[in-house]
């Protein structure tokens, strides 16, 4: 359902009409990416594009800015986009190069990508200013010191001629807007700018956007599927599913009065911080009625004295040997007397900055480095000071979810190679007959169908491989699942689904969850027990109740007035 997109007085700066767009997918066959999509950017104004992957957001960005590939791609010769009184659709490549950078420009979701690794960022910065300003060396460096120093830069001067890998996430992200911003464009586009930032940083970045929207009066188009952001931020909404706009209008009207299923689905699958129902909504609760789930009642979380302690971590410490000059090598202590009781059955969530140490903590525990100082008890017995043989039958017992399955999915196995592997290592099951019949009934309780044990990762979707990721993990039986940021890169709904599969399956195993994260709001809903770091080392713990509603330190006060707020925290008094 749709809402008239047109804003009242004054001609858009951008006007996209019926716009469509189809991939080849080898031979005669073709994939529309985009179905028809109409919406307007007002001028000095900011509009959100919100929807899952795949709803066709970010190619409906780069058919803007002309970078579509043009080997696969085909827009419709009738679709118009609209700008200055020209159709952007067939202009010339000289002529979208042209408005590239200086009209039009766009901040990528991951800047290490973006970002020549072989050339310092003032030189990119300069190289931007010259091919569209015409500066000269002197001038463009004296103005690429000035942006760096508007987005928020340490020490301009210097860090000008630091390398991309010098520099921190964050900090990489200024610089791509720095570029975005250097020739003052009337739009900005920013696609997903915050999506694998933590939460302060993630702030940051979003002040900085709007503090750089209000003061050069540009437009912006953002892109992103977390519409607690877009409350923040956006003064229009449209929502996109599947190639479609589903629902367009103001914030106000999107937020407050969601018409379509699917706007009302988006707005109740990511975890509130003031209710913990049983299970997250998820976009299949809403897409029939509308309704919406029946049942939710909240689901009890805390930890007791009664419960048993199945892991005692006792002052872990990690360090690492940093080079320095040409033979000098500095001691950095990435943990440090990190102490902390994991309970059977029982989530434990580590968050913290990136930096903190949370994921150094996790993969020291797997041994997957080794600790330099500090004991883990695993029944009473330490993990840590184990040899390699003696360690094998806890390995199976302990593991570990990362944050990209694709990564550490071997794209050479079929899902059933994948998960009868780990069997086959550890001797469990009495045979491949039984091994596959395990195998098969995994995929059941992961939610995936049988015809998946014969697919490749690259056939399924993020939240499917997740799901294979931690079917793999349970074919060894384990007591422990140390999740590191294995929800942080998925969809609101997707990310829901995984956080209901994780609750059924320590509902039903008994599973002990170490859930490092630096998503606050998906930690206050899955965790019984909080513990916070940084610089490695732990600042406090505390039930979740407790640290959400009562932070003693300054450093988690600060983490949680962080959280996006979404339309009625942030704006909706105003």
């Amino acid at each position: 359902m749709q809402r008239d997109s047109a804003p009242a007085g004054g001609e858009p700066l951008i006007q996209v009409r019926d716009l469509r767009i189809s991939f080849r997918l080898g031979g005669d066959a073709t994939f529309d990416a985009v179905k028809g999509v109409s919406f307007d950017i007002p001028n000095d104004s900011t509009v959100a594009l919100v929807g899952e992957s795949g709803s066709g957001k970010s190619v409906t960005a780069l058919a803007i800015l002309g970078l579509l590939p043009p080997e696969n791609s085909i827009v419709d010769p009738r679709s118009r986009i609209l700008y200055g009184g020209r159709n952007l659709v067939g202009l010339s490549g000289r002529a979208m190069r042209d408005l590239r950078g200086a009209d039009i420009s766009m901040i990528f979701q991951e800047p290490m990508t973006s970002l020549n690794p072989v050339f310092p960022v003032g030189y990119q910065l300069c190289e931007v200013l010259k091919l569209h300003r015409g500066l000269g060396q002197r001038a463009a460096r004296k103005r690429a010191v000035e942006l760096l120093d508007e987005v928020g830069i340490p020490e301009p001067q210097r860090r000008i001629d630091a390398y991309p890998s010098q520099l921190s996430g964050g900090q990489q992200q200024r610089v791509m807007i720095a570029m975005a911003i250097a020739c003052e464009p009337k739009l900005l586009i920013a696609d997903e700018p915050t999506t694998a930032l933590d939460v302060t940083i993630q702030k940051q970045i979003l002040d900085l956007v709007a503090e750089l929207q209000k003061r050069h009066r540009m437009s912006v188009l953002f892109i992103t599927h977390d519409l607690a952001v877009v409350g923040e931020i956006a003064d229009r909404v449209v929502v996109m599913r599947e190639g479609e706009i589903r629902e367009q209008g103001s914030a106000k009207e999107v937020f407050e009065s969601p018409r379509d299923s699917y706007t009302k689905a988006l707005l109740q699958c990511r975890p509130a911080l003031d209710r913990r129902p049983m299970r997250l909504p998820v976009i299949d609760d809403y897409m029939g009625d509308g309704r919406g789930p029946r049942h939710l009642d909240e689901r009890p979380r805390g930890i007791s004295p009664s419960d048993p302690v199945i892991l005692d971590v006792r002052k872990l410490g990690k360090s690492f040997h940093v080079r320095e000059g040409i033979i000098g090598r500095r001691e950095f202590k990435a943990v440090s007397d990190v102490s902390f009781a994991l309970r059977r059955g029982k989530t434990l969530g580590l968050v913290g900055e990136s930096g903190s140490g949370k994921t150094t903590v996790g993969l020291t525990l797997m041994r997957l480095h080794e600790a330099t100082t500090g004991e883990a008890l695993f029944d009473g017995r330490d993990i840590l000071s184990m040899s390699e043989r003696e360690f094998m039958p806890y390995k199976r017992r302990i593991q570990i979810i990362f944050q990209n399955p694709y990564a550490s999915l071997n794209p050479r196995f079929t899902v059933g190679q994948i998960l009868t592997e780990p069997m086959l290592i550890h001797g469990i099951g009495d045979g491949a007959r039984q091994r596959t019949d395990m195998v098969f009934e995994l995929l059941g309780k992961v939610g995936l169908p049988d015809a998946s044990f014969y697919k490749y990762p690259h056939e399924f979707s993020g939240g499917q491989r997740q799901r294979i990721a931690i079917a793999r993990c349970l074919t060894l039986r384990p007591d422990i699942l140390i999740c590191d940021e294995s929800v942080s890169a998925l969809d609101v709904s997707v990310q829901a689904q995984v956080l209901n599969l994780l609750q059924d399956l320590q509902d039903e195993f008994r599973l002990s969850y170490l859930f490092i994260s630096h998503d606050l709001a998906v930690v206050k809903y899955i965790s019984d027990e909080v513990m916070v770091m940084n610089e490695g080392k732990v600042v406090e713990i505390a039930d979740a109740d407790t640290i959400y509603r009562h932070p003693r330190e300054p450093y988690t006060q600060r983490l949680l007035s962080a959280i996006p707020k979404g339309w009625r925290g942030a704006r909706a008094g105003a």
